[in-house]
C-alpha cells in the first residue's frame, strides 16, 4: 500500500521540484547579489550555531573593556608563541577595585582581567582595599581604592612605586607593603599613595647602589620607602629567602635557616606572635644626629594574656585597675614605615634549622628541615593545631605541633608544607608506612565556621588537625616507577576571610593535563568562582562554564611587562592561584625551571 501511495505521489513531487528549480533560476537571474548574500548568511548562521552554545541560564555579555566571561580557551591560553595567549582570570569581591579597575562590585565566575593580557608576573598579592604585583622586570606596582584614595587616575590602573630593586616576593598588611629582593633585602612601603610622598628636606633614596648611575641620570626614587634590616649580623653570603606577613607582624627566614620577626605596629605582639617582647625603635624626639644616625629606645610589647590576665574574668574577681600602659609607646606613631626598621631574630629559635615560615592573621609557624612544626600566637580557634587538650587562647613560646597522632605507630609523619591565613591553618604531611605506599594528607585546623576545614563540617574551633576530604591520601599509578605514587598538593593558599584554593598535582605532565584547582570554604562574595554564594565545606574541583575541569598549566611564552613592552621570549611560565579578602585570582607566574 505504501509503495503504491509513493508511486502515485511521484509525478507531483517531480513537478514541485521543477517549480522550485525554476524559481531559483528566476531569482538568480533577477537578483544575483541577493542570492549570494542569503547563501553567506545561511552559512554564517550554521557556523555560529555549531560553535556557540547558548545556555538557558547564560549571563548577559559584559561590555567590551570590562571583565569577560572566561571559558576553557581563555584559561588555557592560545598559541605558545602568542603574547595574547597569557590571560589571567579573577573572581569574587571587587568593591575596592583590587581585581579589575572596572566598576564591578562582585565577579561571580572566573573572568578575564584585561589589564594582565600577555603579562606574566613574579608575584601578585591581594588585600582588603589595596593590591600589588611584581612584573617581569622586578618592579612593584600598586593599585586599589585603598591605595589611590581620592586620586581616581591611580585607582584605574596599577602605579609603579618601587623600581629597579629586582623584587621577587610581596606581602601585604593593613597599612604596609613588604617586598623581598633577589639579593635578600626587604623593603617597606606605605599602602596609601598619599603616605608615599617624600618627606620635605629628606634625602631622596637612590634607585641604584652608590656605584650605580642613578645619581648621574637623575633616576632617584619618587616614593618614600625604607629597608628593613636584621638587627643581628648575617654570615657571609647569608640572606633572606622568604617572608610571610600576618595582620600586624612579618616573619622572615634566611638561607642559613635563621628565623626573624618584625613588628608592623603596636599590635604586633598582642598574642605573642612575635616570639619576643623587647626590641628597639628610633626615638622620634631626637633628630639631626651626625652621619644621619638616629637614637634608639627600647620598648616592650606585652601580650594581652600577660598584661591583663583577668580580661575575660567576671567583674567580681577582675581588679579595679587595668594593666599599665607604656607612656613611651603611647606617644609614638606606629603608622609610619619607620616605626621599626629592623628584623629581630627570635631568641628561642636560635640554633633551630628552619626551612619555612608561615603566618596566620595573629599566629606564627616554622617548619624545620627535618619536617617538624613549631607554632605560637593566637589559639582561641585552635589554629595552632596543638590539640583539643590545649585550651589556652594565647601561646607565647614556640611549641611543637604533633602531626602523627592519627598515624600508625609503625610509620613516620613528615611535614612538607604549611599554609596559614586568618584563623585557618593547613599542614601538608607525608605518611610513610612500611606495609603500604606512602601517602600525602592535608590536615586543617582553626576556625571552620564557613567550611574551611574541608571535613564536610561547620565548626568554629578545631584544635586537633583534621584530615581534609577529597585531597588527602590520593594515589595514582606511575608508568615510570611501575608503582603507586601519592598525589600531593602543588600549592595551597588560604584567605584571611576563610576560603581556600588548592592546586592538586593530578598530572605529572601539566603541559598536557594540567593541575586541578580545588576550592572550598566561605563563598559569600562568590570567591569560590562557582557562581553561587553558599559556602562549600568539602574540597570541590572548580569547573569552567562549559562543565570542564578548571586546569592550571605551564608553558613557554612571550612575556610583556606592565608597560606593554616585550620583556623576553620563550619564558617558562605557569598559572598560580592567589586569594585576598573575599577575592581570588589565577595569574601567570614566571617559573624558575
Amino acid at each position: 500500500m505504501f509503495r503504491r501511495a509513493g508511486s502515485s505521489l511521484a509525478p507531483h513531487l517531480r513537478r514541485l521540484q521543477h517549480s522550485k528549480a525554476s524559481a531559483r533560476s528566476t531569482l538568480r537571474a533577477a537578483y544575483p547579489g541577493a542570492v549570494l548574500s542569503s547563501g553567506v548568511l545561511a552559512a554564517y548562521i550554521l557556523w555560529y550555531t555549531n560553535t556557540h552554545t547558548v545556555h538557558n541560564d547564560a549571563a548577559s555579555p559584559i561590555a567590551l573593556g570590562k571583565a569577560k566571561q572566561a571559558g576553557p580557551s581563555l584559561i588555557a591560553g592560545g598559541d605558545v608563541g602568542e603574547v595574547e595567549g597569557l590571560r589571567s582570570v579573577v573572581w569574587g569581591s571587587n568593591r575596592s577595585n583590587t581585581l579589575t579597575p572596572d566598576e564591578l562590585e562582585v565577579i561571580r565566575t572566573p573572568s578575564v582581567a584585561g589589564w594582565l593580557d600577555g603579562v606574566a608576573l613574579r608575584d601578585l598579592a591581594l588585600h582588603r582595599d589595596h593590591a600589588a604585583c611584581v612584573d617581569a622586570r622586578g618592579d612593584v606596582y600598586q593599585w586599589g581604592s585603598g591605595y589611590a584614595g581620592a586620586d581616581s587616575d591611580k585607582r584605574l590602573k596599577p602605579t609603579l612605586t618601587l623600581r629597579e630593586k629586582n623584587i621577587v616576593q610581596l606581602k601585604l598588611t593593613n597599612g604596609r607593603l613588604y617586598a623581598l629582593s633577589a639579593s635578600g633585602k626587604v623593603y617597606s612601603l606605605a599602602s596609601e599613595a598619599a603616605k608615599q610622598e617624600l618627606r620635605p628636606g629628606a634625602p631622596t633614596p637612590s634607585s641604584d647602589s652608590w656605584w650605580g648611575t642613578g645619581w648621574f641620570w637623575g633616576e632617584d626614587e619618587t616614593v618614600d620607602f625604607v629597608e628593613v634590616t636584621p638587627n643581628a649580623h648575617l654570615k657571609w653570603g647569608e640572606k633572606f629567602i622568604s617572608i610571610e606577613a600576618g595582620n600586624d607582624h612579618v616573619l622572615g627566614v634566611t638561607s642559613e635557616g635563621r628565623t626573624f620577626a618584625h613588628p608592623v605596629n603596636k599590635n604586633a605582639n598582642a598574642y605573642g606572635q612575635l616570639g619576643f617582647r623587647k626590641f628597639e625603635i628610633p626615638d622620634p624626639t631626637i633628630h639631626n644626629l651626625p652621619n644621619g644616625k638616629s637614637h634608639h629606645i627600647e620598648v616592650e610589647l606585652i601580650p594581652k594574656s600577660i598584661a591583663d590576665p583577668y580580661a575575660k574574668s567576671s567583674r567580681g574577681i577582675r581588679p579595679s585597675t587595668g594593666p599599665a600602659t607604656s607612656d613611651t609607646l603611647a606617644s609614638i606613631d606606629d603608622t609610619n614605615i619607620r616605626f621599626c626598621p629592623h628584623f629581630y631574630e627570635i631568641p628561642v629559635l636560635k640554633g633551630v634549622d628552619v626551612a619555612q615560615v608561615a603566618a596566620g592573621g595573629r599566629s606564627s609557624f616554622v617548619r624545620t628541615r627535618g619536617g617538624r612544626v613549631l607554632a605560637w600566637g593566637a589559639n582561641e580557634y585552635g589554629q595552632l593545631g596543638l590539640g583539643s587538650n590545649v585550651v589556652l587562647d594565647t601561646i607565647t613560646v614556640p611549641t611543637e605541633v604533633v602531626l602523627w597522632k592519627s598515624a600508625t605507630s609503625r610509620g613516620t609523619t613528615t611535614c612538607l608544607d604549611i599554609a596559614a591565613g586568618g584563623d585557618l591553618t593547613a599542614f601538608t604531611v607525608e605518611r610513610n608506612d612500611q606495609s603500604s605506599p606512602p601517602t600525602v594528607d592535608l590536615l586543617m585546623c582553626g576556625n571552620g565556621q564557613w567550611g574551611g576545614l574541608g571535613g564536610n563540617t561547620f565548626s568554629n574551633a578545631q584544635g586537633a588537625p583534621l584530615r581534609a576530604k577529597n585531597v588527602s591520601g590520593l594515589l595514582e599509578y606511575s608508568d615510570t616507577t611501575k608503582s603507586l605514587q601519592p598525589i600531593p598538593p602543588h600549592a595551597i593558599t588560604i584567605s584571611p576571610t576563610g576560603h581556600v584554593l588548592l592546586t592538586l598535582n593530578t598530572s605529572s605532565d601539566v603541559n598536557v593535563g594540567g593541575r586541578d584547582l580545588v576550592v572550598w570554604g566561605k563563598n559569600y562574595e562568590s570567591e569560590l568562582g562557582n557562581g553561587k554564594k553558599s559556602s562549600v565545606p568539602v574540597p570541590t574541583t572548580l569547573e569552567t562554564p562549559e562543565g570542564g575541569r578548571f586546569m592550571l598549566r605551564r608553558r613557554k611564552a612571550v612575556v610583556k611587562d606592565l608597560h606593554g613592552k616585550v620583556w623576553k621570549r620563550d619564558v617558562n611560565v605557569e598559572q598560580r592561584a592567589v586569594v585576598g579578602f573575599g577575592s581570588s585570582a589565577v595569574y601567570w607566574k614566571i617559573s624558575e625551571r
